[in-house]
């Protein structure tokens, strides 16, 4: 098992801060105004580290840490660091036992640095909270690679890795429009994740945005907890509320279980639903049309395993191969694609178990 020396984290600290000043120029696309001016910089771009990024090089050694693996989507995450790890024979992964103990998460990632591993990838359980310890790594010369859920601030971490939440809610809204965008009062209904997370916010307000555009708005909203018990209760109370309804986006397809037993049990079938996450399951009743479910959007399961990837290529001092820019990006949002019928047998393959 390789340990990193103490001279090599400072190497690497001084490369992070490096890499911190040169966000402008990766945000601003290396764009030259000549071929010729972007060829030298083309021929550089495999890596600052020299060699291909698929060969082995020294051994990586990479903390991880996550929420507890209590939801599919959360467990798909975990399961797919683990996964990515095995792949790559030169990374040493260390995981740390799942947990939605703020105060456990924070020790975990203190014995990494103790430990002196060479990356930590941190799915955090609260970001605000694990901001102030993802700060003592990086100031050791760690670099944190923030997955999912944000820090406070944004020197916390050398990468961020999101799924695209606004967009999600941007994504859902845009199908909802091309479904409902001709029908005048069209009653479109909301089904929330937790209302305290600024993902479920961002979400929202994606979605608030995109129906604006052509004329719609929400006319009911409830906020359910991720899962399929609250999923159940939540749209229990708003099918009572609301006797008409033409559209319900849920934001979870786990909680979306109990979403769909509720409407259910109340024998309701006057309107279509759009969930959210992109489950298996889900896409499976979008394949046989056997439910009022009708589309997903994905949110990506792989934000850890590309997490370990780039940690992977900090510590190597490699950059992303289909890139110009020599230093791995500080922030990477990933897409948030609807998926339905006509689609569904393209994502159905990478989608997660719930």
């Amino acid at each position: 098992m390789t340990r990193t020396t103490t001279t090599s984290r400072q190497r690497r600290l001084t490369l992070t801060t490096a890499a911190a000043l040169s966000a402008a120029a990766l945000l601003a696309g290396c764009t030259g105004n000549t071929p010729e001016a972007a060829a030298p910089s083309a021929a550089a771009a495999p890596a600052a580290g020299g060699g291909s990024n698929d060969e082995a090089g020294e051994t990586v050694r990479i903390g991880f840490s996550a929420p507890a693996a209590d939801h599919g989507w959360m467990a798909a995450i975990t399961n797919g660091a683990r996964a990515q790890a095995e792949q790559l024979p030169d990374v040493d992964l260390v995981v740390a036992e799942g947990t939605n103990d703020v105060n456990t998460q924070i020790s975990q990632v203190e014995t990494f640095i103790n430990e002196g591993v060479d990356a930590i990838v941190l799915l955090p359980f609260d970001g605000a909270a694990l901001t102030p310890v993802a700060l003592r790594a990086m100031q050791a010369g760690i670099p944190v690679i923030n997955v999912d859920r944000e820090f406070s601030d944004p020197n916390a971490a050398r990468v961020t890795v999101l799924g695209d939440n606004y967009g999600m809610g941007v994504s859902a809204g845009q199908y909802m429009c091309s479904q409902l965008g001709d029908t005048p009062g069209a009653v479109v209904a909301e089904i929330a994740g937790i209302d305290s997370l600024p993902l479920t916010q961002d979400r929202s307000q994606g979605f608030a945005d995109a129906l604006s555009e052509c004329g719609l708005s929400v006319s009911n909203r409830v906020a359910a907890e991720f899962t399929v018990e609250s999923g159940e209760e939540v749209t229990a109370n708003l099918l009572q509320a609301a006797p008409k309804i033409d559209g319900i986006w849920n934001h979870d397809d786990d909680q979306g279980v109990g979403v769909l037993a509720a409407i259910a049990n109340a024998g309701r079938s006057e309107f279509f639903m759009v969930g959210g996450a992109g489950s298996a399951n889900a896409m499976r009743d979008i394949q046989s049309g056997a439910s009022s479910l009708q589309a997903t959007v994905i949110y990506p399961s792989t934000q850890a395993a590309d997490g370990i990837r780039l940690a992977r290529l900090l510590v190597q001092e490699k950059a992303l191969g289909d890139l110009v820019e020599v230093e791995v990006p500080r922030k990477i949002t990933l897409s948030a694609p609807v998926v339905t019928k006509d689609n569904v047998d393209q994502y159905l393959p990478t989608a997660f178990e719930s």
